[in-house]
């Protein structure tokens, strides 16, 4: 049976003081080479995608090995997380569960069930509001509490983080880490090249996620001194006829050198820092670290690619903070900058997504 918006609604909501586990949710990511194809097929499950498209896909994970950094990395996450709260005094248990791969967001839920636990509070790893950030994890959630039946535990997720100070200030300080890199009379004027995953246009529509991107790149930048950024996008997977968001990271680095060309001037330095992904994905490998560097090298400049906020000490202490939200520990939602902070709750309509045609994944 298909996932309604009725299966989404926290209208019955627990109760603080009842909310029992923690769990992270996240994307998923192939352990070695034998499991590529098979997290591939999980990606592509209900997807019109050519076979031979997701072969080509496949060989961007075995080029390093098979293995996706992003479950160690949540592995790192979840330790980190445990400690922070242990330190402030919550006592909720750890679960993990991923939309792709091992553990799956069921296994997790039936980990929580059979140790008892009835309310979780779910932590997306995803800091902006979109369909495939948001409430695509949600329809995962609900499809999985249908398969365990009756006694699955309750889900309320936590508000995603996008300004939340301790975001802000663990990005900012992966940026400082990269400015670091070039002589320090420079810096402020060095390109800074913010990055996310594209998505279809037809899905920004109708959700935040530019806007939300935007804000969060402002005050980073703000908070580093950095007076030359914009936003660019990566990954993107549609057919070229299917619109989506722009300019792409590498056909921006390509401009940005023709035009300092035309102007009598050399573009010598950038950085390059994915403030839409919390850790490093696959596509943060490849698209970055392994295209758009390339793509530098060729052209003469020297990039700087920032890292991700991973278990950044600011980062973790926003979760924590987040978690004391929910549980009715801590007053008040603290914000940076201009947009207010995300809802608990999500509307109904909230980041609905309708493709208009299946798309083809990137990596």
């Amino acid at each position: 049976m298909p996932v309604t918006a009725t299966d989404l609604t926290d209208a019955t909501a627990p109760a603080p003081e009842s909310l029992d586990a923690f769990l992270l949710i996240s994307f998923g990511g192939p352990e070695g080479l034998e499991d590529v194809v098979p997290f591939l097929e999980n990606v592509l499950r209900g997807k019109n995608v050519p076979h031979e498209r997701m072969l080509e896909v496949a060989e961007h994970y075995k080029k390093f090995g098979g293995k996706s950094p992003i479950n160690d990395q949540n592995r790192e996450l979840l330790s980190a997380v445990h400690h922070e709260l242990r330190r402030a005094g919550v006592q909720l248990p750890i679960y993990w569960g991923n939309r792709n791969w091992e553990p799956t967001i069921a296994d997790a839920l039936m980990s929580m069930r059979d140790d008892g636990k009835k309310n979780g509070i779910a932590f997306f790893t995803s800091m902006f509001s979109c369909y495939s950030g948001c409430r695509q994890y949600r329809e995962n959630i609900a499809d999985a509490q249908k398969q365990i039946g009756p006694n699955a535990p309750t889900i309320v997720r936590l508000r995603l983080g996008f300004n939340h100070p301790s975001f802000i200030e663990a990005v900012a300080s992966r940026l400082n880490d990269a400015l670091a890199a070039f002589p320090e009379a420079v810096r402020g004027e060095v390109p800074v090249l913010f990055t996310a995953h594209s998505i279809p246009i037809s899905m920004a529509e109708n959700c935040n996620y530019v806007q939300q991107l935007t804000e969060a790149s402002r005050l980073v930048a703000q908070q580093t001194g950095s007076a030359n950024w914009e936003l660019c996008y990566q990954s993107r997977s549609g057919p070229p006829q299917v619109p989506w968001l722009e300019p792409d990271i590498c056909d921006r680095i390509e401009a940005l050198h023709q035009q300092a060309a035309a102007d009598g001037g050399k573009l010598d330095r950038l950085v390059i820092l994915p403030i839409g992904f919390t850790s490093d994905h696959m596509e943060v490998i490849y698209d970055l670290d392994d295209e758009a560097a390339a793509l530098c090298k060729s052209l003469g400049i020297e990039m700087q690619r920032a890292g991700t906020v991973g278990t950044h000490p600011s980062f973790v202490r926003m979760i924590r903070e987040l978690v004391e939200e929910r549980i009715g520990r801590r007053d008040g939602r603290a914000t940076a900058g201009e947009l207010p902070a995300c809802e608990d709750v999500c509307p109904a309509d909230c980041c609905t997504y309708t493709p208009t045609r299946p798309g083809r994944p990137r990596a």
